[in-house]
Protein backbone atom coordinates (compact mmCIF):
# COMPACT_ATOMS: atom_id res chain seq x y z
CA UNK A 1 0.00 0.00 0.00
CA UNK A 2 1.45 3.61 -0.98
CA UNK A 3 0.39 6.33 1.48
CA UNK A 4 -0.75 9.36 0.81
CA UNK A 5 0.90 12.24 2.60
CA UNK A 6 -1.10 15.68 2.64
CA UNK A 7 -0.38 18.88 4.43
CA UNK A 8 -3.05 20.72 5.67
CA UNK A 9 -3.30 23.95 7.10
CA UNK A 10 -6.21 24.11 9.83
CA UNK A 11 -6.56 27.96 9.65
CA UNK A 12 -7.55 27.66 5.50
CA UNK A 13 -8.54 24.11 5.48
CA UNK A 14 -9.06 22.46 1.82
CA UNK A 15 -12.05 20.71 2.50
CA UNK A 16 -11.79 18.79 -0.90
CA UNK A 17 -8.87 16.85 0.95
CA UNK A 18 -10.78 16.10 3.67
CA UNK A 19 -13.79 15.04 1.68
CA UNK A 20 -11.51 12.46 0.21
CA UNK A 21 -10.38 11.76 3.50
CA UNK A 22 -13.62 10.87 4.87
CA UNK A 23 -14.19 8.58 2.00
CA UNK A 24 -11.29 6.49 2.53
CA UNK A 25 -12.76 5.79 6.25
CA UNK A 26 -16.42 5.73 4.93
CA UNK A 27 -14.99 2.48 2.97
CA UNK A 28 -13.54 1.18 5.78
CA UNK A 29 -10.06 2.55 4.94
CA UNK A 30 -7.35 3.85 7.63
CA UNK A 31 -6.38 7.47 7.50
CA UNK A 32 -4.26 9.44 10.15
CA UNK A 33 -5.07 12.65 10.98
CA UNK A 34 -3.91 15.56 14.02
CA UNK A 35 -5.85 16.51 17.08
CA UNK A 36 -4.84 18.52 20.30
CA UNK A 37 -3.57 16.03 21.97
CA UNK A 38 -1.12 13.43 19.38
CA UNK A 39 -1.68 12.37 15.92
CA UNK A 40 -4.77 9.43 15.89
CA UNK A 41 -5.33 6.89 13.24
CA UNK A 42 -8.54 7.15 12.13
CA UNK A 43 -11.32 4.38 11.19
CA UNK A 44 -15.21 4.37 11.14
CA UNK A 45 -15.69 3.14 14.60
CA UNK A 46 -18.66 1.44 13.76
CA UNK A 47 -17.37 -0.85 11.40
CA UNK A 48 -15.64 -3.93 12.77
CA UNK A 49 -13.36 -4.79 10.33
CA UNK A 50 -11.75 -1.36 10.18
CA UNK A 51 -10.94 -2.04 13.95
CA UNK A 52 -9.11 -4.84 12.85
CA UNK A 53 -7.51 -2.92 10.26
CA UNK A 54 -6.55 -0.73 12.93
CA UNK A 55 -4.74 -2.94 15.78
CA UNK A 56 -2.74 -4.79 12.67
CA UNK A 57 -1.45 -1.51 11.07
CA UNK A 58 0.04 -0.76 14.57
CA UNK A 59 0.62 -3.75 16.18
CA UNK A 60 -1.87 -3.42 18.94
CA UNK A 61 -3.41 -6.27 21.28
CA UNK A 62 -6.47 -6.37 20.38
CA UNK A 63 -7.92 -6.09 24.00
CA UNK A 64 -6.91 -2.08 24.30
CA UNK A 65 -10.09 -0.73 23.80
CA UNK A 66 -10.13 2.50 20.45
CA UNK A 67 -11.67 5.64 21.78
CA UNK A 68 -14.44 6.51 19.33
CA UNK A 69 -14.08 10.46 18.63
CA UNK A 70 -17.38 13.07 18.27
CA UNK A 71 -18.09 16.42 17.24
CA UNK A 72 -21.81 16.85 18.38
CA UNK A 73 -22.99 16.07 22.80
CA UNK A 74 -25.76 14.50 20.97
CA UNK A 75 -24.27 11.56 18.90
CA UNK A 76 -22.79 10.55 22.35
CA UNK A 77 -26.59 9.22 22.97
CA UNK A 78 -26.42 7.38 19.56
CA UNK A 79 -23.17 5.24 21.35
CA UNK A 80 -23.60 5.25 24.76
CA UNK A 81 -26.44 4.23 27.32
CA UNK A 82 -26.93 4.93 31.53
CA UNK A 83 -24.99 8.67 30.65
CA UNK A 84 -24.87 9.53 34.07
CA UNK A 85 -25.76 13.55 34.61
CA UNK A 86 -22.41 14.70 35.23
CA UNK A 87 -21.77 13.81 31.88
CA UNK A 88 -23.00 17.27 30.72
CA UNK A 89 -21.55 19.47 32.73
CA UNK A 90 -17.91 17.82 32.22
CA UNK A 91 -18.86 18.10 28.59
CA UNK A 92 -20.07 21.78 28.62
CA UNK A 93 -16.24 22.59 30.33
CA UNK A 94 -14.17 20.53 28.68
CA UNK A 95 -15.27 19.54 25.18
CA UNK A 96 -14.25 20.22 22.76
CA UNK A 97 -11.18 19.40 24.44
CA UNK A 98 -8.58 16.36 25.54
CA UNK A 99 -11.07 14.47 28.26
CA UNK A 100 -11.90 10.60 27.10
CA UNK A 101 -14.71 9.71 29.07
CA UNK A 102 -15.99 5.94 29.89
CA UNK A 103 -19.63 4.66 29.54
CA UNK A 104 -21.22 1.63 28.86
CA UNK A 105 -21.50 0.87 25.11
CA UNK A 106 -24.50 1.06 22.73
CA UNK A 107 -24.94 -2.53 20.97
CA UNK A 108 -24.55 -0.65 17.53
CA UNK A 109 -20.56 -0.27 18.69
CA UNK A 110 -18.47 -3.45 17.73
CA UNK A 111 -16.86 -5.25 20.59
CA UNK A 112 -13.85 -4.98 17.90
CA UNK A 113 -13.46 -1.32 18.34
CA UNK A 114 -14.10 -1.36 22.34
CA UNK A 115 -11.54 -4.15 22.82
CA UNK A 116 -14.20 -6.62 23.90
CA UNK A 117 -15.19 -4.72 26.53
CA UNK A 118 -19.44 -3.93 27.23
CA UNK A 119 -18.24 0.43 27.93
CA UNK A 120 -17.37 2.70 25.14
CA UNK A 121 -14.56 5.20 25.23
CA UNK A 122 -15.68 9.20 24.04
CA UNK A 123 -13.80 11.84 22.83
CA UNK A 124 -14.61 15.29 21.25
CA UNK A 125 -11.27 16.94 19.90
CA UNK A 126 -11.09 20.61 19.82
CA UNK A 127 -8.89 20.55 16.57
CA UNK A 128 -10.18 22.01 13.62
CA UNK A 129 -8.76 19.37 10.97
CA UNK A 130 -9.91 16.57 13.36
CA UNK A 131 -13.04 17.78 13.59
CA UNK A 132 -13.85 18.31 10.37
CA UNK A 133 -12.46 14.82 9.05
CA UNK A 134 -15.00 13.79 11.55
CA UNK A 135 -18.26 14.99 10.67
CA UNK A 136 -16.86 14.04 6.83
CA UNK A 137 -16.50 10.04 7.99
CA UNK A 138 -19.77 10.21 9.23
CA UNK A 139 -19.51 11.53 12.65
CA UNK A 140 -17.66 8.28 14.62
CA UNK A 141 -14.22 7.40 14.17
CA UNK A 142 -12.34 5.49 16.09
CA UNK A 143 -8.55 6.95 16.68
CA UNK A 144 -6.00 5.34 19.11
CA UNK A 145 -2.70 7.39 18.55
CA UNK A 146 -1.19 6.96 15.22
CA UNK A 147 2.09 4.80 15.87
CA UNK A 148 3.40 1.15 16.20
CA UNK A 149 2.31 -0.55 19.45
CA UNK A 150 4.68 0.77 22.62
CA UNK A 151 6.55 3.35 20.47
CA UNK A 152 6.00 7.53 21.70
CA UNK A 153 3.13 8.77 20.49
CA UNK A 154 3.40 10.78 17.02
CA UNK A 155 3.42 14.56 17.60
CA UNK A 156 3.99 15.44 13.66
CA UNK A 157 3.41 14.10 10.88
CA UNK A 158 6.52 12.92 10.05
CA UNK A 159 6.42 10.64 13.36
CA UNK A 160 3.47 8.92 11.66
CA UNK A 161 5.50 8.23 8.73
CA UNK A 162 7.93 7.01 10.20
CA UNK A 163 6.09 3.78 12.19
CA UNK A 164 3.10 3.13 9.32
CA UNK A 165 3.99 4.91 5.72
CA UNK A 166 2.45 1.58 3.63
CA UNK A 167 0.44 0.95 6.43
CA UNK A 168 -2.34 3.20 6.24
CA UNK A 169 -4.50 4.70 3.22
CA UNK A 170 -3.62 8.43 3.92
CA UNK A 171 -1.40 10.50 6.46
CA UNK A 172 -3.02 14.83 6.79
CA UNK A 173 -0.23 16.75 8.07
CA UNK A 174 -1.29 19.50 9.78
CA UNK A 175 1.97 20.07 11.88
CA UNK A 176 2.66 20.15 15.24
CA UNK A 177 -0.09 19.51 18.15
CA UNK A 178 -0.41 22.11 20.35
CA UNK A 179 -1.11 19.38 23.78
CA UNK A 180 1.66 16.34 23.41
CA UNK A 181 0.21 13.96 25.44
CA UNK A 182 -3.08 11.80 25.20
CA UNK A 183 -6.05 12.45 26.46
CA UNK A 184 -7.21 12.70 30.16
CA UNK A 185 -9.47 9.33 30.76
CA UNK A 186 -12.16 9.27 32.92
CA UNK A 187 -14.50 6.20 34.16
CA UNK A 188 -17.86 7.40 34.26
CA UNK A 189 -19.01 3.97 35.06
CA UNK A 190 -18.24 4.16 38.38
CA UNK A 191 -18.94 6.65 41.51
CA UNK A 192 -17.11 8.82 42.16
CA UNK A 193 -15.64 8.95 38.53
CA UNK A 194 -12.31 7.48 38.09
CA UNK A 195 -9.22 9.12 36.33
CA UNK A 196 -7.27 6.12 34.55
CA UNK A 197 -4.84 8.03 32.37
CA UNK A 198 -3.88 11.15 33.60
CA UNK A 199 -3.74 14.21 30.50
CA UNK A 200 -3.99 18.09 30.27
CA UNK A 201 -7.46 17.60 32.20
CA UNK A 202 -5.93 17.53 35.89
CA UNK A 203 -7.90 15.34 39.07
CA UNK A 204 -8.32 19.59 40.02
CA UNK A 205 -10.33 20.46 37.20
CA UNK A 206 -12.46 17.61 37.25
CA UNK A 207 -12.84 18.21 40.38
CA UNK A 208 -13.98 22.42 40.22
CA UNK A 209 -16.81 20.51 37.92
CA UNK A 210 -18.30 17.78 39.95
CA UNK A 211 -16.72 17.09 43.09
CA UNK A 212 -14.69 14.54 43.93
CA UNK A 213 -13.08 11.96 41.35
CA UNK A 214 -10.73 8.95 42.37
CA UNK A 215 -7.45 8.31 40.59
CA UNK A 216 -6.47 4.61 39.56
CA UNK A 217 -3.46 3.81 42.27
CA UNK A 218 -1.59 1.61 39.25
CA UNK A 219 -1.01 4.04 36.37
CA UNK A 220 1.50 6.21 39.08
CA UNK A 221 4.26 5.11 40.33
CA UNK A 222 6.45 1.38 40.48
CA UNK A 223 4.85 -1.56 38.26
CA UNK A 224 2.07 -3.34 40.73
CA UNK A 225 0.44 -6.83 41.21
CA UNK A 226 -2.78 -5.01 40.84
CA UNK A 227 -3.97 -4.72 36.93
CA UNK A 228 -4.98 -1.40 35.79
CA UNK A 229 -8.31 -0.63 35.64
CA UNK A 230 -7.81 0.91 31.52
CA UNK A 231 -6.71 -2.45 29.45
CA UNK A 232 -4.15 -0.24 27.93
CA UNK A 233 -2.45 0.74 30.28
CA UNK A 234 -1.35 -3.10 31.11
CA UNK A 235 1.38 -2.18 28.26
CA UNK A 236 4.52 -0.69 28.22
CA UNK A 237 4.01 2.21 25.88
CA UNK A 238 6.06 5.35 24.57
CA UNK A 239 9.27 3.69 24.92
CA UNK A 240 12.20 4.80 22.68
CA UNK A 241 14.89 2.05 21.49
CA UNK A 242 17.29 2.75 24.18
CA UNK A 243 17.20 1.91 27.94
CA UNK A 244 15.55 4.83 29.68
CA UNK A 245 16.17 5.41 33.47
CA UNK A 246 14.29 8.10 35.67
CA UNK A 247 16.38 9.64 37.93
CA UNK A 248 14.52 10.54 41.20
CA UNK A 249 16.09 13.34 43.83
CA UNK A 250 15.84 17.14 44.17
CA UNK A 251 17.37 19.48 40.99
CA UNK A 252 20.47 19.03 42.48
CA UNK A 253 21.01 15.52 43.20
CA UNK A 254 19.30 14.60 39.93
CA UNK A 255 21.76 16.99 37.77
CA UNK A 256 24.82 15.47 40.01
CA UNK A 257 23.38 11.82 39.59
CA UNK A 258 22.68 11.61 35.82
CA UNK A 259 26.38 13.58 35.13
CA UNK A 260 27.79 10.96 36.93
CA UNK A 261 25.74 8.41 35.36
CA UNK A 262 26.00 9.59 32.00
CA UNK A 263 30.05 10.09 32.63
CA UNK A 264 30.16 6.35 33.47
CA UNK A 265 28.09 4.66 31.15
CA UNK A 266 30.22 6.96 28.36
CA UNK A 267 33.96 5.76 29.77
CA UNK A 268 31.73 2.21 29.38
CA UNK A 269 31.41 2.82 25.53
CA UNK A 270 27.74 3.86 25.37
CA UNK A 271 26.40 6.44 23.46
CA UNK A 272 24.35 8.41 26.04
CA UNK A 273 21.21 10.68 25.75
CA UNK A 274 19.92 13.00 28.43
CA UNK A 275 16.80 15.03 28.99
CA UNK A 276 17.48 18.26 30.55
CA UNK A 277 15.48 21.30 30.53
CA UNK A 278 15.53 25.04 30.47
CA UNK A 279 16.92 25.24 34.27
CA UNK A 280 18.98 22.50 34.15
CA UNK A 281 20.91 21.89 30.34
CA UNK A 282 23.61 24.52 31.12
CA UNK A 283 24.86 21.75 34.02
CA UNK A 284 25.46 19.16 31.54
CA UNK A 285 28.24 18.77 28.92
CA UNK A 286 28.83 14.84 28.43
CA UNK A 287 26.44 13.24 26.26
CA UNK A 288 23.53 13.86 23.60
CA UNK A 289 21.57 16.57 25.84
CA UNK A 290 17.98 17.57 24.64
CA UNK A 291 16.13 20.28 26.69
CA UNK A 292 12.44 19.36 26.51
CA UNK A 293 10.88 22.65 28.15
CA UNK A 294 10.66 24.56 31.03
CA UNK A 295 9.69 23.68 34.83
CA UNK A 296 8.28 26.85 34.94
CA UNK A 297 5.86 25.92 32.31
CA UNK A 298 5.16 21.95 32.26
CA UNK A 299 3.05 22.28 29.20
CA UNK A 300 6.22 22.94 26.66
CA UNK A 301 7.42 19.14 28.70
CA UNK A 302 4.18 17.66 27.94
CA UNK A 303 4.48 19.35 23.99
CA UNK A 304 8.33 18.12 23.53
CA UNK A 305 8.33 15.00 25.18
CA UNK A 306 7.37 12.57 23.11
CA UNK A 307 9.17 14.45 20.04
CA UNK A 308 12.12 14.07 22.17
CA UNK A 309 12.32 10.60 22.64
CA UNK A 310 12.15 10.13 19.13
CA UNK A 311 14.88 12.17 18.05
CA UNK A 312 17.20 9.79 20.37
CA UNK A 313 16.20 7.32 18.70
CA UNK A 314 17.47 9.10 15.57
CA UNK A 315 20.67 9.29 17.18
CA UNK A 316 21.13 5.67 17.97
CA UNK A 317 21.97 6.33 21.64
CA UNK A 318 22.45 2.94 23.97
CA UNK A 319 20.41 5.13 26.91
CA UNK A 320 19.12 7.71 28.10
CA UNK A 321 18.65 9.31 31.85
CA UNK A 322 15.82 11.51 32.45
CA UNK A 323 14.98 14.13 35.35
CA UNK A 324 11.92 13.49 37.35
CA UNK A 325 8.89 16.04 36.97
CA UNK A 326 6.38 17.56 40.20
CA UNK A 327 3.53 14.98 40.31
CA UNK A 328 1.40 17.71 40.20
CA UNK A 329 -1.22 19.34 38.08
CA UNK A 330 -0.06 17.83 34.18
CA UNK A 331 3.50 16.45 35.95
CA UNK A 332 1.80 13.64 36.94
CA UNK A 333 0.50 12.97 33.14
CA UNK A 334 4.00 13.68 32.34
CA UNK A 335 5.25 11.04 34.76
CA UNK A 336 2.81 8.56 33.49
CA UNK A 337 4.25 8.68 29.95
CA UNK A 338 8.15 8.75 31.68
CA UNK A 339 7.43 5.95 33.63
CA UNK A 340 5.87 3.61 31.08
CA UNK A 341 8.53 4.83 28.24
CA UNK A 342 11.03 3.01 30.85
CA UNK A 343 9.60 0.07 32.10
CA UNK A 344 9.04 1.66 35.27
CA UNK A 345 13.19 2.18 36.06
CA UNK A 346 13.61 4.84 38.13
CA UNK A 347 16.56 5.11 40.63
CA UNK A 348 17.17 6.85 43.57
CA UNK A 349 19.48 10.44 43.03
CA UNK A 350 20.98 10.22 46.25
CA UNK A 351 21.92 6.97 45.72
CA UNK A 352 24.42 7.83 43.45
CA UNK A 353 25.29 10.87 44.70
CA UNK A 354 26.46 9.60 48.09
CA UNK A 355 28.36 7.30 46.24
CA UNK A 356 31.01 10.53 44.57
CA UNK A 357 33.26 12.05 47.94
CA UNK A 358 34.54 14.83 46.05
CA UNK A 359 32.95 16.67 42.49
CA UNK A 360 35.50 18.97 42.08
CA UNK A 361 39.27 19.07 42.23
CA UNK A 362 41.27 22.15 42.59
CA UNK A 363 44.94 22.29 42.61
CA UNK A 364 46.53 25.27 44.28
CA UNK A 365 50.08 26.67 43.49
CA UNK A 366 51.84 30.35 44.20
CA UNK A 367 50.50 32.09 40.68
CA UNK A 368 49.08 29.30 38.95
CA UNK A 369 51.05 29.49 35.77
CA UNK A 370 53.21 26.98 36.41
CA UNK A 371 52.38 23.83 38.49
CA UNK A 372 48.79 24.04 39.08
CA UNK A 373 47.91 24.18 35.58
CA UNK A 374 50.18 21.20 35.00
CA UNK A 375 48.67 18.79 37.69
CA UNK A 376 45.54 20.05 36.53
CA UNK A 377 45.75 18.87 32.86
CA UNK A 378 47.52 16.06 33.33
CA UNK A 379 44.59 14.53 35.61
CA UNK A 380 42.10 15.58 32.74
CA UNK A 381 43.95 13.51 30.60
CA UNK A 382 43.43 10.21 33.13
CA UNK A 383 40.52 7.61 32.85
CA UNK A 384 38.77 8.21 35.62
CA UNK A 385 35.94 5.92 36.95
CA UNK A 386 33.78 9.09 38.03
CA UNK A 387 33.43 12.74 36.99
CA UNK A 388 35.47 15.74 38.37
CA UNK A 389 35.54 19.11 37.80
CA UNK A 390 39.10 19.57 37.39
CA UNK A 391 40.79 23.51 37.65
CA UNK A 392 43.68 25.31 39.17
CA UNK A 393 44.05 28.21 41.09
CA UNK A 394 46.84 30.55 42.72
CA UNK A 395 47.19 32.72 45.53
CA UNK A 396 48.92 35.00 44.60
CA UNK A 397 47.47 36.32 40.98
CA UNK A 398 47.05 39.76 41.00
CA UNK A 399 46.22 40.13 36.84
CA UNK A 400 45.73 37.00 35.26
CA UNK A 401 49.21 35.97 33.48
CA UNK A 402 49.57 33.32 30.56
CA UNK A 403 51.34 30.34 31.07
CA UNK A 404 55.30 29.83 31.20
CA UNK A 405 57.09 29.60 28.00
CA UNK A 406 58.72 27.04 29.66
CA UNK A 407 56.20 24.99 31.05
CA UNK A 408 54.39 24.93 27.76
CA UNK A 409 57.46 23.59 25.84
CA UNK A 410 57.53 20.53 28.17
CA UNK A 411 53.81 20.44 27.73
CA UNK A 412 53.95 20.40 23.94
CA UNK A 413 56.53 18.12 24.13
CA UNK A 414 54.60 15.54 25.39
CA UNK A 415 51.74 16.00 23.28
CA UNK A 416 49.55 17.78 25.41
CA UNK A 417 49.21 22.18 25.58
CA UNK A 418 47.87 24.93 27.93
CA UNK A 419 47.98 27.76 25.25
CA UNK A 420 45.75 30.04 26.20
CA UNK A 421 45.37 29.16 29.75
CA UNK A 422 45.40 32.22 32.22
CA UNK A 423 46.25 31.88 35.90
CA UNK A 424 42.84 31.93 38.08
CA UNK A 425 43.37 33.44 41.98
CA UNK A 426 42.17 31.41 44.62
CA UNK A 427 38.77 31.95 46.13
CA UNK A 428 35.54 31.28 48.84
CA UNK A 429 34.00 29.91 45.76
CA UNK A 430 36.64 26.53 45.89
CA UNK A 431 35.59 26.10 49.91
CA UNK A 432 32.61 23.19 50.18
CA UNK A 433 32.31 19.96 51.39
CA UNK A 434 32.78 17.98 47.84
CA UNK A 435 35.99 19.93 46.93
CA UNK A 436 39.36 18.22 47.39
CA UNK A 437 41.84 20.96 47.16
CA UNK A 438 45.67 19.81 46.60
CA UNK A 439 48.23 22.25 47.17
CA UNK A 440 51.83 21.88 45.47
CA UNK A 441 53.43 22.43 49.17
CA UNK A 442 53.18 23.01 52.41
CA UNK A 443 53.31 26.67 52.20
CA UNK A 444 49.92 26.78 49.90
CA UNK A 445 48.48 24.95 51.96
CA UNK A 446 48.94 26.79 55.25
CA UNK A 447 48.29 29.90 53.28
CA UNK A 448 44.83 28.27 52.42
CA UNK A 449 44.10 27.27 56.07
CA UNK A 450 45.13 30.17 57.48
CA UNK A 451 42.75 32.46 54.90
CA UNK A 452 39.87 30.27 55.30
CA UNK A 453 39.19 28.41 58.55
CA UNK A 454 36.09 26.63 57.30
CA UNK A 455 38.33 24.85 54.30
CA UNK A 456 37.95 21.36 54.04
CA UNK A 457 39.58 18.32 52.69
CA UNK A 458 43.04 20.63 52.07
CA UNK A 459 45.93 18.56 51.40
CA UNK A 460 49.23 18.86 49.63
CA UNK A 461 49.50 16.74 46.39
CA UNK A 462 51.89 14.54 47.79
CA UNK A 463 50.69 13.98 50.91
CA UNK A 464 47.55 13.22 49.76
CA UNK A 465 48.41 10.45 47.41
CA UNK A 466 51.29 8.95 50.50
CA UNK A 467 54.20 10.82 49.38
CA UNK A 468 56.92 12.46 51.66
CA UNK A 469 58.56 14.44 48.85
CA UNK A 470 56.71 17.80 47.54
CA UNK A 471 56.64 19.25 44.00
CA UNK A 472 59.69 20.85 43.04
CA UNK A 473 59.06 24.58 42.25
CA UNK A 474 61.28 25.02 38.75
CA UNK A 475 60.22 28.86 39.13
CA UNK A 476 63.86 30.35 37.53
CA UNK A 477 65.53 27.19 36.76
CA UNK A 478 66.44 26.10 33.24
CA UNK A 479 64.65 24.15 31.13
CA UNK A 480 65.38 20.78 32.24
CA UNK A 481 64.47 21.61 35.61
CA UNK A 482 61.12 22.55 34.27
CA UNK A 483 60.94 18.80 32.90
CA UNK A 484 61.89 17.45 35.85
CA UNK A 485 58.69 19.32 37.80
CA UNK A 486 56.64 17.72 34.80
CA UNK A 487 57.57 14.25 36.04
CA UNK A 488 58.02 14.32 39.35
CA UNK A 489 54.06 16.21 38.92
CA UNK A 490 52.94 13.08 36.58
CA UNK A 491 53.79 10.47 38.43
CA UNK A 492 52.21 11.72 41.68
CA UNK A 493 49.13 12.40 39.30
CA UNK A 494 49.06 8.35 38.17
CA UNK A 495 49.16 7.54 42.04
CA UNK A 496 46.23 10.78 42.72
CA UNK A 497 44.02 8.48 39.85
CA UNK A 498 44.93 5.01 41.20
CA UNK A 499 43.27 6.48 44.86
CA UNK A 500 40.34 8.66 43.19
CA UNK A 501 38.94 5.20 41.43
CA UNK A 502 39.60 3.00 44.44
CA UNK A 503 36.34 5.10 45.81
CA UNK A 504 34.11 4.29 43.11
CA UNK A 505 35.80 0.64 43.99
CA UNK A 506 34.92 0.25 47.56
CA UNK A 507 38.48 1.34 48.46
CA UNK A 508 39.59 3.55 51.23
Amino acid sequence: MKTILKKIDKNNIDMQVLEDAGEIIRRGGLVAFPTETVYGLGADALDEEAAKKTYAAKGRPSDNPLIVHITKYEDLEKIAVDIPRETAVLAERFWPGPLTMIFKKDAKVPYGTTGGLDTVAVRMPSDAIARELIRASGGFVSAPSANTSGRPSPTKAEHVMEDLAGKVDMVLDGGSVEIGLESTVLDMTVEPPMILRPGAITAGMLEEVVGMVSIDETILGAESETAPKAPGMKYRHYAPKAKLTIVEGNIREEVLAIRQLVYSAINGGKKVGIIATDETIQYYSNGIIKNVGSREDEKTIARNLFSVLREFDGEEVDEIYSESFAMRGIGNAIMNRLDKAAGHLRIPAADIVRRQRYRRIVFVSQTDTCRGPVAAELLRQKHLQQEYVIDSRGMVVLFPEPINPKVEAIMRSHGMTLEGYTSVPFSGAEIAGDILILTMDEVQKNKVLSEYGNALSVYTLNEFVGETEEVPDPYGGALNAYGLCHEKISGLIDKLTEKLNSYTEGGA
